[in-house]
């Protein structure tokens, strides 16, 4: 055998051996970080937080392109001005353009189902929503097209207190006046909303089962919204109006309806010479006007949270507020589980209504 051969014969072992210890130390180190690093079907798993850090990170830039803010009523009602204020601050925040698209009809079913049942749940669809396009639309109907469960509630924005309205030469000098009318002739009780499920219907049917009228002998005159709504009663095709505040101002200030009760715990400061309904002897009303904004199911929190927190923020803003007040109304502000337990309460309260009443068929 030559030198070479023989210090090659020599070494051999030694690799040998040398590989075998390698190899070994890899395979309990395997071992012993199997727990944390492969899971069900040996599929390696991704540490939580290293989970949590990819989607926040995935969401870092949202938005980075155009969002469509769908309002499922016409334009220039309450829904549709506040969500036009909302998208203002939002869009010069985030440096995005916010588009309003209104979508009426349904009394608010037909945007919202557009929203959140046809549109993709990215977060570059959101509902303007509203009392009467959620737990007024779910308790109106044994049926509804859509239900609480397909929003991802994000925020409240405003409230607004309903106000009864009639037109300005209208023989009634006050609520009570009116109501013993309405107890007396509700076959001539004719009166203005969206739809069988409206905002309007809910106000009128509590009024009218807390006076004892017949709410069945009523007739409904449907509208796509107080824009067109309040014009009828200002021109004598509908006897009654029930809008907010806001929605009514315009026309009330023009000298074209006459505000005979705000339904309100309290008489409002945009109208202080309006008594509220408990105050003209009809007590125990309820009903209250909201807006604000939902997703699909399914939207990523991390989006819902940053709309929570844009709306929050812009609450705070005195610019925000001040454009508010110029629409007659305030923020009231609610984000996460106390808006989704808000809804949830007001549509158990709603359905009994709406049962009682005959609204739900």
């Amino acid at each position: 055998m030559t030198t070479l051969n023989k210090k090659l014969s020599r070494l051999l072992p030694l690799s040998l051996a040398l590989l075998f210890l390698i190899s070994g130390c890899g395979t309990n180190s395997a071992k012993s970080g199997a727990g944390a690093s492969a899971g069900a079907g040996g599929e390696t798993a991704v540490p939580a937080a290293s989970q949590a850090a990819s989607a926040s990170s995935a969401y870092a830039d949202y938005p980075n392109r155009p969002i469509e803010y769908v309002v499922p009523f016409s334009a220039g009602g309450g829904v549709d001005l506040v969500a036009r204020t909302v998208v203002e601050g939002l869009s010069k925040e985030w440096g995005q353009p916010i588009e309003i698209v209104n979508k009426p009809g349904a009394g608010g079913a037909t945007g919202a189902q557009y929203a959140l049942k046809q549109a993709a749940n990215d977060g570059y669809t959101v509902l303007a929503d509203n009392v009467a396009s959620t737990t007024m639309l779910q308790a109106g109907s044994a049926a509804a097209p859509l239900l609480l469960s397909d929003h991802e509630f994000a925020a409240r924005v405003v409230t607004d207190a309903p106000v009864f309205v009639v037109a300005a030469d209208a023989p009634w000098k006050d609520f009570r006046e009116f109501s013993d009318w309405a107890k007396a002739n509700p076959e001539k009780l004719t009166w203005t909303s969206v739809g069988p499920a409206g905002f309007s219907t809910f106000a009128v049917a509590e009024w009218l089962k807390a006076i004892g009228a017949d709410f069945s002998k009523t007739r409904m005159v449907a509208t796509k919204g107080a824009s067109e709504s309040l014009p009828l009663v200002a021109g004598g095709n509908a006897v009654l109006a029930v809008h907010t505040v806001n929605e009514t101002s315009t026309l009330v200030k023009a000298g074209k309806l006459k505000v005979l009760a705000i339904l309100a715990p309290e008489r409002s400061p945009y109208y202080p010479d309006v008594p509220t309904t408990a105050e003209q002897g009809v007590e125990g009303l309820s009903v209250s006007w909201w807006t604000g904004m939902s997703f699909p199911k399914g939207t990523p929190q991390e989006i819902v949270k940053k709309w929570e927190d844009g709306v929050s923020k812009l609450s705070q803003d005195p610019d925000f507020i001040e454009k508010l007040k110029k629409l007659q109304l305030d923020p009231n502000v609610l984000t996460g589980q106390e808006f989704t337990d808000f809804v949830n309460k007001e549509a158990e309260y709603y359905t009994g209504l709406a049962t009682q009443t005959g609204i739900r068929k």
